[in-house]
């Protein structure tokens, strides 16, 4: 009988661990995407979905984009106030319209970061456990295809500087966390120029991109490393360069990207 009780107490601790594990596995991460063509081209949140499947992680989502949405105009959307206000949320991403943060200072903090506090009281209000992260963007590929008169977001290095600077402080200003998309396109263009992360119009991401972007969020939503071999279209090599770049962005920026 106490052989039998041993041999029992003995599965227990081999199984435990098992059963922990599946346990976690099956809780679902609830993410809401705010944002406009910059988040549903391509279907990036189904990117993330695809490699959190092979990471062991149920992802349940919800979307609300509009294209050339501001999150100006997100506000006026009953739907959107109806989600963050039913709260359950684990992660709300948040993605501005593509030049609005690159514009003049009293421009973004006028037009862009009362809206972002906004959302991201009214997401905590519903959602008190939840992480905001602010999508940063990147550069048009030539520059601000809005061609407005401020000067400091007519390159594509200026723009991105500009964008880079504003995300950060939407993060630092709500103790919100940014995702380094930008940070990280920054890098692949430099060290990989021939690989083509933009449409033909020269500022909406093309598959590769997304990709980019995809691992990116996944990178910054749970901050570990891991290799996925969902690569889509893109040859296997360059798909796993990106999402090496992706992680690297995330992990050696944690205290500029208000990561904690």
């Amino acid at each position: 009988m106490i052989q039998l009780k041993t041999l029992l107490a003995a599965l227990m601790l081999i199984l435990l661990p098992q059963t922990i594990g599946a346990a976690e596995a099956n809780d679902s991460v609830r993410v809401l995407w705010i944002g406009n063509s910059y988040t549903f081209y391509n279907d990036l949140p189904r990117m993330v979905q695809e490699i959190g499947a092979t990471q062991n992680v149920k992802y349940a989502m919800t979307t609300v984009t509009k294209g050339g949405e501001r999150l100006s105009g997100h506000l006026q959307n009953p739907r959107l106030i109806e989600l963050l206000a039913q709260g359950g949320w684990d992660y709300v991403i948040v993605q501005e319209f593509s030049s609005t943060p690159a514009y003049s200072t009293t421009t973004v903090v006028n037009e862009t970061y009362p809206y972002a506090h906004t959302i991201d009281s009214l997401a905590m209000a519903g959602s008190p456990g939840a992480k905001v992260i602010f999508y940063m963007t990147w550069g048009h590929k030539n520059g601000n295809t809005r061609q407005t008169p401020y000067p400091l977001d007519d390159t594509y290095t200026a723009m991105q500087d500009r964008l880079k600077l504003s995300y950060l402080e939407m993060a630092y200003d709500n103790d919100a966390w940014c995702a380094p998309v930008g940070m990280a396109w920054q890098t692949v263009r430099r060290e990989h120029p021939h690989w083509e992360l933009y449409k033909a119009d020269n500022f909406h991401p093309s598959i590769i991109g997304s990709y980019l972007a995809a691992n990116v969020i996944f990178t910054t939503m749970f901050r570990k490393p891991y290799t996925t071999y969902v690569v889509y279209t893109i040859p296997a090599r360059v798909a796993h360069s990106l999402q090496e770049t992706a992680q690297q962005t995330v992990m050696k920026n944690l205290k500029l990207l208000n990561i904690k």
